[in-house]
């Protein structure tokens, strides 16, 4: 019977501390026994510990406002309105004041809102460790693991919080999270010696370090921020890497800060020469730089964004980070495993077969016997454990040996009669498992099954007819297990080198047949202009036929072996063609990735084991599922709820819809910005009197902006998604020197009118710029949105329709409102309307001509660029890759 612990031992206890005892006082320290914790213990261990998470994601709204309040060009613009408002010009300080109240406002909410859904997100994607809750194995979210949790790890996992190892089977962890060092380390149960140092103990498997190879027990001895990982996160902050999305805003916003600087110089030398007042100049200076800049780009990202990942929840697509949306839509190689994607998922047990290639139910048995079932922990820990009498294969069961239990026919009854003495369980490098049993009458017996290649290297007299029941097997896409023995007296416990001078038992096959959707996922990623690549650990011969089924055509196959052959200039070139890569190692995957990447393609890659966590490190977006090992899902960038081709087209689709609709919103703002200030600068330099009022300069900009707000909504046309498009900032200038002074020319034609027709003094000139100024560059967008001919053939999106008409109407009404005077405002003549229809129809017709003239010459055409910083690549990778499981900002509750 133990004791209840204290209360400063309920909190758990230090990995290094725990590492100097025997596990039996661990255990009566933490106030536990073998068979782990009640629920109810743990329930109330969790309301004293906390959750396991060293930080939770949370929208916070104090912290969005900050952020928003921290724009230089803000800032400077309110010290500006202050000292203003101090000097007497009262009425332009107030407006301003409102207009910055106005923006900071729209901007923060739509933050928040993104932020938001990234906690949404973050909810959504778990992680579960197995653990003994009264004295039964079940799956629980990692964050509600306590100190006293009996937690089983299997390979793959990633070790979910400190813990006391109790057993131990082959164990294996990779701890370069914590060391750099890249080899495994191996673990044991006994402990360290008191007065040893050791900062990674052998018999403690430490937060967020991988299980490479074996499996075993473990009690949780800190969780959290008490974990050693954690101390270190905690210390690190939580500051993510840039992306590339992010790193073409920077310099987007790098350009506008070039052109708004010597716009803003130009015009405050300018007025100052003129004699104009100081505060006015530097006024209208600043408006003007406020005026060429989206001041809204952020809050349209982040609506686009926020949107954008809701409607991939639906689709059942998670992001980890809302800016990897866009980097979803950026690719355009994806490399797939076969399982589970091209094929059901469902293995199911076929046959046992002699190696000549008739049917043996010995070799079933021998299967049985080797599988690496789910024992309860006190017969796992001990020798002489009896196998399971049948049935199916409990949590963490391998799925081929779970459809060998289940296989109709298969003869448990008769496994029971064996006694596993030791296993060496299943690793990616010998792909093999092998138990030494004790028969029925006595004599020891090991048994080797895996990967038939592997098993019969170890095989010195194959059959005859083994080759031949292979090629047959492989032809007709059934995946094969080889299974050998040999005699093992006085073995009790394998290791690899006793896997030798084996005799070939025969072959287990299975079959996991191609899915019926996946023909047409296949066809709608080509249609996104996506090639599929498949890299598989499989038969090249299986591989060929899942993909004629499938009717993807093959560019050519090639090995693991072909592969280790060629060099890297040799293999890249391969590559591009070679659609199948078979028997590939997990090396060898990433490798392939980083070469097309180094040719300058935008790889994806979609796997769900172990042995795919560098290859998902290695692309530039990672792509796992639900169901996927640990170290698979926190590889990833994005997390698909269903292993399905078609709900990653999904993605792809709605990744670039998100980058077009942000793309409409950057051209139209810096061309009809760009050509509105250009038209202020002008005109303020022969006019009497400056052309706008910083105010009108201001509210002018706001409400433009505030009708772009409904970009993200808009529908985009269906051609515009048939390939990736990536940020090109050369594009974006030349859009902007083109556009830009068409619509100057307007406000030219607008200046003449309003002096030479209607002899406007200020008021009258201010109020008729005002209100065509934004007319024309707001109804633009119904051009600019599209590059179809006429630009009617394209629907904008009801919300974009309203938001721009209501806009437009709001600034034909400022100058007859009761406001008109406040705001420097006075009622146009009738007859001016009559013009502005006149001039906002020909703008129109202007700009269609010239986008045909503009998107007809190849240097303006879309550019599929490599827009990726590689620095910014690898540190985000390595970033993502050593955040695993329970870590910063995985609750999100």
């Amino acid at each position: 019977m133990h004791a209840p612990p204290g209360a400063a031992h309920l909190m758990g206890l230090s990995a290094g501390e725990a590492a100097t005892l025997p596990a039996v006082q661990v255990l009566d320290r933490l106030g536990v026994t073998e068979a782990g914790l009640s629920g109810a213990e743990a329930t109330r261990r969790l309301a004293i510990c906390g959750p396991n998470a060293v930080r939770a994601h949370h929208a916070r709204a104090l912290r969005v406002l900050g952020r928003q309040l921290r724009n230089a060009v803000l800032v400077l613009l309110a010290v500006t309105a202050v000292i203003s408002f101090f000097l007497g010009d009262s009425t332009n300080a107030v407006i301003i004041g409102v207009i910055l109240m106005a923006s900071v406002g729209l901007g923060s909410v739509n933050e928040y809102r993104a932020e938001r859904a990234a906690q949404a997100l973050h909810s959504q994607v778990k992680h579960t460790a197995v653990v003994l809750r009264d004295a039964r194995p079940a799956e629980v979210d990692v964050t509600a693991l306590v100190p006293g949790d009996v937690v089983r790890l299997a390979l793959g996992g990633i070790v979910p919080a400190d813990l006391r190892l109790l057993t131990t089977t082959g164990l294996e962890c990779d701890e370069s999270v914590l060391t750099g060092e890249s080899l495994p380390v191996d673990k044991n149960v006994a402990p360290v010696p008191s007065g040893v140092a050791a900062a990674e103990p052998a018999c403690c498997a430490l937060m967020g370090t991988v299980v490479r190879a074996g499996g075993g027990t473990g009690v949780v001895v800190a969780t959290g921020g008490r974990a050693a990982f954690g101390r270190i996160a905690l210390g690190l902050g939580q500051r993510q890497p840039e992306t590339g999305f992010q790193a073409g805003l920077r310099h987007f916003s790098v350009l506008l800060l070039q052109i708004a600087i010597t716009l803003t110089s130009l015009i405050l030398v300018t007025n100052l020469v003129l004699h104009r007042p100081l505060i006015e100049s530097l006024l209208f200076s600043l408006a003007i730089a406020v005026g060429i800049t989206p001041q809204l780009l952020p809050a349209v990202v982040s609506t686009s964004l926020a949107a954008g990942s809701r409607r991939l929840a639906r689709c059942k697509v998670l992001v980890k980070r809302l800016v990897c949306i866009e980097d979803l839509g950026d690719m355009d190689i994806l490399v797939t495993d076969k399982t589970g994607t091209l094929t059901e998922g469902r293995i199911g047990f076929v046959a046992a077969l002699a190696p000549g290639g008739d049917a043996d139910d010995r070799v079933l048995l021998l299967g049985l016997l080797a599988t690496e079932s789910d024992l309860p922990t006190e017969a796992a820990s001990a020798p002489g454990a009896g196998l399971p009498a049948g049935g199916s294969v409990a949590v963490g069961g391998n799925p081929l040996d779970a459809a060998l239990w289940q296989a109709p026919g298969a003869p448990a009854h008769l496994a029971g009669g064996y006694t596993r003495l030791g296993l060496l369980p299943f690793d990616h490098e010998r792909r093999m498992t092998t138990a030494v049993l004790r028969a029925p009458d006595g004599t020891r017996v090991l048994i080797t099954k895996g990967a038939p290649e592997a098993v019969l290297s170890r095989c010195p007299d194959v059959p005859a007819g083994a080759a031949g029941t292979l090629r047959a097997q492989f032809a007709a896409g059934s995946r094969v297990v080889a299974v050998a023995t040999r005699p093992a007296a006085g073995l009790t416990v394998p290791t690899p080198a006793d896997e030798r001078d084996l005799i070939l038992a025969g072959f287990l096959v299975f079959l996991d047949r191609p899915k019926e959707a996946a023909a047409a996922s296949l066809r709608r990623l080509a249609a996104l202009g996506i090639t599929v690549k498949i890299a598989t650990g499989d038969n090249p011969l299986v591989a060929e036929k899942v993909c004629a089924d499938l009717g993807l055509t093959s560019g050519g196959t090639l090995t693991g072996t072909d592969i280790a052959a060629l060099g890297d200039d040799a293999l890249a070139a391969v590559a591009e063609t070679a659609t199948i890569f078979a028997r590939v190692s997990p090396e060898q995957k990433a490798r392939l990735i980083r070469l097309l990447r180094r040719h300058g393609r935008d790889v994806g890659f979609l796997g769900d084991g172990v042995n795919d966590a560098l290859a998902l490190h290695a692309a530039d977006v990672g792509i796992s599922v639900d169901t996927a090992t640990d170290v698979a899902k926190d590889a990833a960038d994005v997390v698909l709820l269903e292993k399905d081709l078609g709900v990653l087209a999904d993605g792809v689709a709605e990744g670039r819809r998100i980058f077009a609709n942000t793309i409409k919103y950057v051209l139209m703002g810096t061309s009809s910005n760009f050509g509105n200030m250009f038209s202020a600068a002008s005109a303020s330099a022969v006019l009497s009197f400056l052309p706008m009022l910083p105010g009108q300069i201001l509210l002018n900009n706001l409400l433009y902006d505030t009708s772009q707000l409904s970009i993200p909504t808009d529908h985009v046309d269906p051609e515009q998604l048939h390939a990736p498009s990536h940020w090109d900032i050369g594009f974006i200038r030349r859009f902007m020197f083109f556009f830009g002074p068409i619509s100057s020319l307007f406000d030219f034609l607008t200046f003449a009118i309003m002096l030479g027709v209607f002899h406007a003094g200020p008021e009258l000139f201010r109020s008729g710029w005002f209100v065509e100024s934004l007319a024309t560059q707001t109804l633009i967008i119904f051009a600019i949105r599209t590059r179809r001919i006429p630009f009617l053939r394209s629907r904008p999106s009801v919300p974009l329709l309203a938001a721009v008409l209501g806009v437009v109407a709001i600034g034909v009404a400022l100058p007859l409102s009761p406001l008109s005077h406040a705001l420097g405002f006075t009622a146009l003549p009738p007859v001016f309307f009559l013009a502005l229809t006149a001039m906002v129809i020909a703008y129109l017709i202007m700009v269609e001509f010239a986008k045909k003239v503009f998107f007809a010459g190849p240097a303006d055409r879309p550019r599929t660029v490599r827009r990726r910083d590689r620095v910014h690549h690898v540190q985000r990778r390595a970033s993502r890759f050593s955040h695993p499981g329970p870590l910063p900002g995985r609750t999100g509750r």
